[in-house]
């Protein structure tokens, strides 16, 4: 590699370290510091990091690899999580603001539900806490999996200490993310979300327009008539695409209600901060799917007309452009903001997984009277604990971002998005209800993954998981008929 490269990214770990040690020093005196940041996010910072936890690398790797591979179809993944975002933003952020703070204070999804439906307290918080917990080792090993792959194509020759290049990346992107994580809990986890947002976006906005006007370019013309020349339907929107391929790429919005990672940030903004968070959110993320399509189509193009480029695996051409058409330091710039999406995600799902293991297993079963200082302590050692298990399920090479991520999604969106939903805004709904729908949604996405029936039908788990909560949360509380509390809204 490169030495400026190399003094690049260098110079981006320690901005993150740096930020840890800024956090470390204002925040992690007690759990509300440690798992919301005092609940005084400002806007922005809320924002950007609500989408750079929501992206991950699957933005810069899973997706444009995609498109690379099948061509603009796969732009309906990002129209519905767009689209999902918006209906988070407005239905969700701001009454689960509020209501957090009504019922109890709640620190954490589980306590939460807890606490909205305290006569299933304990199913309620040890069933979400396990689904959690879970889902997130794999959603983690997903980025774990990106740094690894990074590393492999770009970063090392040969084996480091023993392990293999791949190896290597998926253990120094795990301890670089735990070191800022466990020293300055989510106050850590935000801002460095924020300064990841921003280098993200220009890399997305940056990358696909040098593809296109740099040498040799030729201009969106230019990429269209090699990609038409290639395949006449590659750049078609409904090219080869049937109806069920279409409901489950639009279905992934749904996944939106459900993703703890993201609504904690709704909990965490200062009060008054949601409209102007939703609006900096909603802008970042709108272009940062069209970059990310963009670096995926003019890739394609860019390696059809370059035949003596190899490339083995589509989710690496942000990798190879990066390393081939840009100056060394600027390489290390685009290769930080690869890693930044990949540890602005990892480190979000380690700290919520964190906080269940310690409010809503060590608090609740071992030490009801624990200390704060304790709890803090707690949530440190369960950050390492979740993040071994990610290291465990990501020493597979062969471990797709995409597949990864699409799972871990659809069991989060079907498990709590019709529970989250229903819980703020549905005042009949009762605890054997939510149980329920936790319950169903979680197993109906496991047994659609496991028994192949998503690979025989083409449907995404997501849609019969989260039809099967709802359904279930409906019935189930219609049925058992308790009445609740009036809600605000």
């Amino acid at each position: 590699m490169q030495t400026a490269t190399l003094i690049a990214l260098a110079l981006y770990f320690i901005l993150m370290l740096a930020i840890g040690l800024f956090a470390w020093k204002r925040s992690t005196e007690d759990s509300e510091g440690y798992l919301l940041g005092g609940r005084n996010l400002h806007p922005a910072v809320a924002a950007l990091s609500a989408g750079a936890s929501d992206m991950s690398g699957w933005l810069l790797l899973g997706l444009p690899g995609a498109l690379y591979a099948t061509g603009l179809v796969e732009a309906w993944i990002g129209i519905g999580l767009f689209v999902g975002a918006v209906a988070n933003w407005i239905i969700v952020a701001p009454r689960l603001r509020k209501q957090t703070v009504e019922y109890g204070n709640a620190l954490t999804i589980p306590e939460f539900l807890a606490n909205r439906f305290p006569d299933k307290a304990v199913a309620l918080r040890v069933v979400s806490a396990i689904i959690i917990v879970v889902f997130f080792a794999v959603y983690s090993a997903a980025g774990l999996v990106g740094g690894g792959l990074l590393f492999e194509s770009s970063f090392i020759d040969g084996e480091v200490l023993g392990f293999s290049p791949y190896m290597a990346g998926v253990l120094l992107t795990a301890l670089v993310v735990l070191a800022y994580t466990m020293v300055g809990g989510f106050l850590a986890v935000s801002l460095t979300d924020f300064v990841q947002g921003c280098i993200m976006v220009v890399a997305l906005v940056v990358m696909p327009l040098v593809v296109l006007y740099g040498q040799g370019g030729g201009g969106i013309g230019q990429m269209t008539q090699t990609l038409e020349s290639m395949d006449p339907d590659f750049l078609g929107w409904f090219g080869g695409l049937t109806f069920i391929g279409f409901l489950s790429a639009v279905a992934w919005g749904l996944g939106y209600f459900g993703q703890p990672h993201i609504i904690v940030r709704f909990m965490a903004v200062r009060e008054g901060g949601i409209p102007a968070a939703r609006n900096i959110g909603l802008s970042w993320m709108a272009v940062a799917l069209i970059g990310a399509v963009g670096i995926g189509l003019a890739g394609r193009a860019y390696v059809e007309r370059n035949p003596g480029i190899a490339l083995e695996n589509p989710e690496t051409i942000f990798i190879l452009l990066a390393n081939t058409l840009f100056h060394p330091f600027v390489t290390g710039f685009l290769l930080a903001a690869l890693l930044a999406a990949i540890m602005s995600t990892i480190s979000s799902q380690l700290l919520v997984s964190s906080s269940s293991l310690a409010e809503d297993f060590y608090r609740l079963f071992l030490r009801k009277d624990a200390s704060e200082r304790q709890m803090v302590n707690v949530g440190r050692i369960s950050v390492a604990l979740v993040a071994v298990a990610a290291i465990f399920i990501a020493s597979d090479p062969d471990s797709g971002v995409l597949a990864l991520v699409s799972n871990a999604w659809a069991g989060f969106g079907a498990a709590f998005g019709p529970l989250i939903i229903l819980s703020l805004t549905w005042k009949r709904m009762t605890g054997a209800g939510a149980v329920a729908g936790l319950v169903i949604g979680a197993v109906v996405v496991m047994g659609w993954i496991f028994s192949g029936a998503g690979e025989a039908t083409g449907i995404y788990e997501i849609i019969p998981g989260f039809i099967a909560a709802w359904l279930a949360i409906w019935g189930v509380s219609l049925m058992t008929g308790e009445q609740q509390e009036a809600i605000a809204t």
